[in-house]
């Protein structure tokens, strides 16, 4: 069973917080803002939080259902026809039905008013975190390359026509690697995700199996062009789209 990828993602470079409060629009503001590589863009109606998400494509919304305009799940379902990126409800209503309800709309995420900074950077990260990974395993799910056909969904690797057996820890390896294509990941990294053991030689364990998986994935293992070490960092999938 794979564990979550530990890596982290950078930063978005846009929010969007939608709340009728200015008071409060200005505090989610100023604590998403360090975490936030251009600019928290803020709404305070319905009719604000489309144009802003129309106009300007916003990496994380932040949802106060609380609005003078309309509804938080009429919201939801509004937005969700112009974007799939992660939103996070807060609300002040603790009612099992609206929670659901909002869910049901298209929240990615629901967080009781009033939480702390920690918590909602917290919640914002963990969202991200799993958005890019949806979009890399979308992106990577089928490739071919150097005459190496991968198949995550179907766990199949063909090198030159010739299918290829992997061990269960070898496709965990290789789908670590890539699903962070252009990112080296550490033999600590790739432990933490395939074994999750706390104690043991992590760095012989990994280099052990990166050579067994390179002798079945690359065109020629002895000069890795799949699976690359990086010096000081790790092994990283160099494949090309």
């Amino acid at each position: 069973m794979l564990h979550p990828l530990p890596t982290e993602w950078p930063d978005p470079e846009t929010m969007l917080v939608v709340a009728d409060d200015p008071g409060l629009r200005e505090t989610l503001a100023a604590t998403l803002q360090p975490n936030c590589r251009q600019r928290v863009l803020c709404a305070g109606t319905v009719a604000e939080a489309i144009r802003e998400c129309a106009q300007s494509s916003p990496e994380v919304v932040i949802l106060d259902v609380d609005l003078p305009d309309g509804d938080g799940s009429e919201l939801l379902e509004r937005l969700r026809g112009l974007t799939d990126v992660p939103i996070i409800v807060l609300s002040g209503r603790a009612g099992e039905d609206e929670k659901v309800a909002l869910l049901d709309a298209g929240a990615d995420d629901f967080v009781m008013k009033p939480c702390s900074a920690a918590e909602l950077l917290a919640r914002v990260r963990g969202q991200l975190r799993r958005s890019a990974r949806a979009s890399a395993a979308r992106l990577w799910a089928h490739t071919i390359t150097d005459g190496v056909e991968i198949d995550l969904a179907k766990q199949r690797v063909v090198r030159n026509g010739v299918p290829q057996r992997l061990t269960p820890t070898e496709w965990a390896l290789l789908r670590a690697l890539v699903l962070h294509a252009g990112r080296p990941l550490s033999s600590k990294q790739l432990w933490d995700i395939v074994w999750d053991r706390e104690f043991g030689d992590f760095a012989t364990h990994v280099r052990v199996h990166i050579t067994h998986l390179r002798r079945k994935i690359e065109p020629d293992p002895a000069t890795p062009r799949l699976i690359v070490t990086e010096p000081g960092a790790g092994y990283r999938f160099a494949g090309k789209r």
